[in-house]
Parts: C-alpha cells; sequence; structure tokens
C-alpha cells in the first residue's frame, strides 16, 4: 500500500488558528506542516550562503507563490528589522525553523551586547535577537541530535547557552531527540525537537513538575507519547550568564549532561531520558515505492557495478598515511545492509542522495526489476511532501534530480512536524475561548 500523503492547503487568514514565521525555510516543510492544524504562515526566509544561485527559495516560490517570502542573508534581515524598529517581519504566534547544523560554535566570548559569538552557529544568535523583537507565543525549532552533545571539548555547552538564552527572554523551553519511525513514518530519521513557549512564570520548576511536563504535559509530551518509566531525572543549573556557561560548562568533555528529553525554566534544566511509545500503525520502504515500470532507465543499477556497491556498503579495515603527521593509522567502517531492506523504515535521507555513482550512504533497493536507486518523488513520500514537491524551481524550470534529492536530505519528516503543530494549534486555540 503506498503512503498517502495530504496535498498541501493553506488556511485562510479568516480561518487560520495562528500565524507562522518559517525560518531557514528550505522547500517549506514547516509551513506545509504547521498548514495542517489551522496555522498561516505570514512570513518566510531561504538564504543560502554558500551559493549564487537559490534553489531552495525558487522551490519554495515556486510552491508557495512570492507574498510573504524573502531570500536574503538572515543577519541582515534581522538587523534591519531590529533597527527599524520591529517593521520588517510581522508579529506572529510562532517562530520555527531548522537551523542549519553544520557548526554550533554559539558560545565563543566577543564582548559584544550579548557577549557571544560563533561562526556558522552564529544563525543561533539571529533566531534569538528576532524572538526578543517580536515576542512570539512560541518557538518551534529543529536540528540534528549531536547538537545536545556538542562541543568536543565541553560536551553540551552550546545547548546550554541555547536554554539559558531563549529562557531569560521569558519562555519554558522543552526538548526531545525523536526517531520518525518510532512514530509510524517511513524513515529513520532523528532529529531534537525544540518548543519554548512564553510564560509569566520565572521561579524554576520542582522535580515532580519537570516529570510530569517531560513525559505527561508538555508540548511535545502530548503530541509525541513516551513511556515516563522509573528513570533518573538529572538537574542542571544554568542561572549563569551566558559568557561564564560558554567558560565553565562541563569542561572535562566526557559525556554531555543532557538526555533526549528535558524542561528548561527560571535557569535550571531538568534532563532524562524517555522511549516512544510507538505508534501501531508503521509505513516502510516499500510503501513509498513506485511501480517498476515507471522507473527511468538511469535509476536501475547496471549488473557489473553491483560489486562497487556491494564493497562500499561492506565491512572494511584500509591502512592510510595522515596527510600532515606522515603517520600511518586503521581506517575501519561496519557493514551496512546491502540492499536496503523494503520491510523497515528507510535509513536517513543524507543531502548527497542523488546522483549515479555508487555510494555507502545512498540508498539501494531490490525489486522484481533488479537492484535500483531510489527516485525523487519516493524520497519525498520518505519525508512526507506531496509528489514532485522538489520537481520545480522558478518560472517553471525544472530541478535536477540531485539537487531534488539535496532538498529532501536537508528536509525534515513533515508528518512528525504535523504532530507537534496540532498540539500548539490546540493550545493557541484554548486560550482564545
Amino acid at each position: 500500500m503506498v503512503v498517502r500523503i495530504p496535498p498541501y492547503k493553506e488556511p485562510s487568514s479568516l480561518d487560520a488558528v495562528g500565524t507562522v514565521c518559517e525560518l531557514f525555510a528550505g522547500v517549506g516543510g514547516f509551513r506545509i506542516a504547521l498548514a495542517r492544524s489551522g496555522l498561516r504562515t505570514v512570513f518566510s526566509n531561504q538564504w543560502e550562503p554558500a551559493t549564487k544561485a537559490q534553489h531552495a527559495s525558487d522551490c519554495y516560490v515556486h510552491n508557495f507563490g512570492p507574498e510573504g517570502h524573502t531570500c536574503i542573508d538572515i543577519n541582515e534581515l534581522v538587523t534591519r528589522h531590529v533597527d527599524t524598529g520591529g517593521k520588517l517581519i510581522p508579529k506572529t504566534d510562532i517562530i520555527c525553523g531548522g537551523f542549519p547544523c553544520q557548526d554550533y560554535s554559539v558560545a565563543k566570548t566577543l564582548g559584544a551586547a550579548h557577549g557571544l559569538k560563533g561562526k556558522k552557529g552564529v544563525l543561533w544568535w539571529d533566531i534569538r535577537r528576532l524572538v526578543e523583537a517580536n515576542l512570539p507565543r512560541y518557538v518551534f525549532l529543529e536540528n540534528v541530535d549531536r547538537l545536545l552533545k556538542s562541543p568536543a571539548k565541553q560536551r553540551g555547552r552550546d545547548f546550554a547557552v541555547m536554554l539559558n538564552t531563549l529562557g531569560s527572554l521569558g519562555y519554558v523551553v522543552e526538548w526531545r531527540a525523536v526517531n520518525s519511525a518510532d512514530y509510524g513514518f517511513p524513515q529513520r530519521r532523528i532529529r531534537v525537537f525544540i518548543v519554548a513557549t512564553k510564560t509569566r512564570r520565572k521561579k524554576p520548576m520542582s522535580l515532580a513538575e519537570a516529570v510530569d511536563a517531560i513525559t505527561k504535559t508538555g508540548v511535545l509530551a502530548r503530541a509525541l507519547p513516551v513511556s515516563g518509566g522509573e528513570v533518573p531525572t538529572s538537574r542542571i543549573d544554568l542561572d549563569s550568564a551566558p559568557d561564564v556557561i560558554s567558560e565553565s560548562f562541563n569542561p572535562g568533555g566526557g559525556t554531555s549532561p543532557f538526555a533526549n528529553a528535558g524542561v528548561f525554566l527560571g535557569g535550571v534544566a531538568y534532563t532524562r531520558k524517555v522511549e516512544a511509545v510507538p505508534s501501531k500503525k508503521h509505513d516502510n520502504l516499500k510503501d513509498v515505492l513506485v511501480a517498476d515500470a515507471l522507473v527511468p532507465s538511469e535509476y536501475w543499477v547496471p549488473r557489473e557495478r553491483i560489486p562497487e556497491w556491494r564493497y562500499l556498503k561492506g565491512a572494511k579495515s584500509i591502512q592510510r598515511t595522515h596527510a600532515d603527521s606522515g603517520g600511518s593509522y586503521k581506517y575501519a567502517e561496519g557493514s551496512m545492509a546491502f540492499p536496503d531492506s523494503l520491510e523497515r523504515p528507510s535509513r536517513t535521507i543524507l543531502t548527497g542522495e542523488g546522483g549515479t555513482s555508487p555510494s555507502r550512504f545512498k540508498h539501494i533497493i531490490e525489486t522484481p526489476g533488479g537492484m535500483r536507486r531510489l527516485l525523487p518523488v519516493e524520497l519525498e513520500r520518505l519525508s512526507g511532501f506531496p509528489d514532485d514537491w522538489t520537481r520545480f524551481l522558478g518560472s517553471g524550470k525544472e530541478a535536477s534530480d540531485s539537487r531534488r534529492a539535496f532538498f529532501i536530505g536537508n528536509a525534515l519528516v513533515v508528518g512528525l512536524v504535523a504532530m507537534v503543530g496540532k498540539v500548539i494549534a490546540e493550545d493557541l486555540e484554548a486560550t482564545r475561548r
């Protein structure tokens, strides 16, 4: 049975439950997901600093239209917004985004007004500045799970600074590392969700309140049910200034103190390990596939190239020489499924999924027609996008299949975000009755 993905439908301004500002928009995964709960995106920004061509922004505009969309460096955008007294970006109920994950060095001291800066991690401070200027009811962010344990020499430091600086604006902050396959989706993609809710409360939670929020009453707990269990809950005090946290947090490195779930309020974080309550219905890789007769010839792997794929997917131990020191070392890697199982959710889709060349990380499947790579439409379905969502760029120009794979590798699992959006929308409605 093929996965059925709802078509995109934007709620009207009259019907909308709430409004959304989407940052780091990519091809619009947050917007599609939140629209399913009646949340209307009124402003968006997508900018890729590494390239002149803005393909993701072009795809976004093709699907949603240009109204409310900007394609500009976010630092420049937020700076202009703040300098004009908050007139550039409309105030919304939600600010959301999957902010770039290449660098989490958010805690490098500068001695500036907010004291901190990083490299690409500087984008965190643009998010924080916009939240401070617009004070939305909710902030909903997504990132890779290693965010909880960066950098290597001070595990968890960067996330600690994020909690501290977001919480200082008057938010209770929840987080969860979630595997989308646990909730029935056909891709094993693990990401950290961060949901911050505006609150008037300033004092920290008690241990009992925190456990309740993490396992039952919080936005993420209600959206993505977990089994609490009798596991330890750790308290982490983060009521120092950000630069102090930057210098002193977990100086020995080792293990990050942040578990896969937690809550922060009033300078204190509580964290514990939780397990998902698995969905009763599960979609698998086979459920997104098109019929063999519809697969273009270039997606079938020639028989003579199959050994290359098998080698790259297999376990290996290779003697190598270090480029700088000249020393010898052994590079080892374990085996991967070959071909990928059709009876399980897929592995995480990466940005390099496209192209015909053999690769350790690309998917390869076997059907009655032979071995082949995945089509762009199948990648879209694995992430919950409507069919052919990434097909067109601006002016109707078609995107290459490699570009389409890159878009999806950078995207999120739409249905999982929609589950969280549903709870946020319900809470917004409840406060307005």
